[in-house]
């Protein structure tokens, strides 16, 4: 007899699952367009849109007087917005209470260019609804939540430079069928509201449902009580998900290309360039290297390569 669903959500999703959501002004969902299909009113709006191009750092990373960086520095704190529930990115430890994953180590890498410490920032547990309109109120000073950059988005933050590169796939019960997204014709399909995975399922050509929920944990429990046929987002997130569940599986190719950026507002443009110096220093010196070896893992690929827009 097979064993009822909700017996297999791991120790970790339960710890995850009960924990209150950090939120932030205005969390509508945002609805952004996947980044290879933006809509026709966001196309005219950015002709010449390259949504992988940065602001070139100034040089290495520095706090200025006056700077945005100096601001946090003499805030004694940098406030990170982040997910606790992408295992291996982004999620909270249950043995001893701590977020971590890569995305994690991106935002630590900052800190310790403001600090000298990587411990030296708040973090607020928020959904991918919350991201943009967290970062928008100046509640949060930077978002590292496997974001993609896309040019709808950069309409309203700013990005750094492509720290991680993730294509979307599907996770489906390890006795499916299904094949890829592609089979999934009619049936439910589970993704984040304000996600662009969401809007990629509807773009779908097999048109199947979307069902959107606020965490990528609530999809994996929707598909263990079978009340949708599968997840599809970024292999990064997928990867995770079936890390805590043995009874699926990813299938079918990447129909997508999502490039992960860390957010940050417009108003603040030397703390991108200085981001992205940070960026620049951490995939030469070995540390973007070492951080995916411990979380995505093995072989390590070279790190996406910086492209500027100036």
């Amino acid at each position: 007899m097979k064993p009822r669903h909700w017996l297999r959500l791991p120790p970790l999703l339960l710890v995850v699952a009960a924990m209150a959501v950090w939120a932030v002004p205005g969390s509508a969902a945002v609805m952004a367009p996947p980044a290879h299909r933006l809509t026709a009113a966001a196309a005219r709006a950015t002709p010449s849109c390259d949504p992988t191009a940065s602001l070139r750092p100034a040089g290495p990373p520095q706090v200025t007087p006056g700077s945005f960086m100096a601001k946090v520095r003499a805030r004694g704190y940098l406030i990170a917005g982040v997910d606790q529930s992408t295992y291996h990115f982004g999620y909270l430890n249950p043995l001893d209470g701590k977020i971590e994953g890569f995305d994690i180590d991106m935002v630590r890498a900052v800190a310790a260019a403001i600090f000298g410490n990587p411990d030296k920032i708040e973090f607020k547990a928020i959904s991918d609804a919350q991201r943009i309109p967290g970062i928008q109120s100046g509640a949060i000073d930077i978002v590292a939540h496997t974001m993609t950059i896309n040019c709808a988005r950069l309409q309203q933050v700013d990005f750094s430079t492509v720290y991680y590169a993730a294509g979307q796939r599907v996770l489906v019960e390890a006795n499916s069928l299904v094949k890829g997204i592609a089979d999934l014709g009619g049936k439910k399909v589970c993704a984040t509201t304000g996600s662009t995975s969401i809007a990629n399922i509807k773009a779908a050509l097999s048109h199947p449902v979307p069902v959107a929920v606020p965490f990528w944990t609530d999809c994996l429990v929707l598909l263990q009580q079978g009340d949708v046929a599968a997840i599809s987002t970024d292999d990064s997130i997928l990867a995770g998900l079936a890390g805590q569940d043995p009874w699926t599986k990813i299938v079918g190719p990447r129909f997508s290309f999502e490039p992960y950026g860390l957010a940050i507002s417009k108003q603040h443009p030397d703390f991108v360039r200085f981001v992205n110096a940070v960026l620049q220093r951490i995939r030469a010196d070995g540390q973007w290297a070492a951080s995916y070896a411990r979380w995505v893992g093995t072989p390590v690929p070279a790190p996406p390569p910086a492209r500027y827009k100036d």
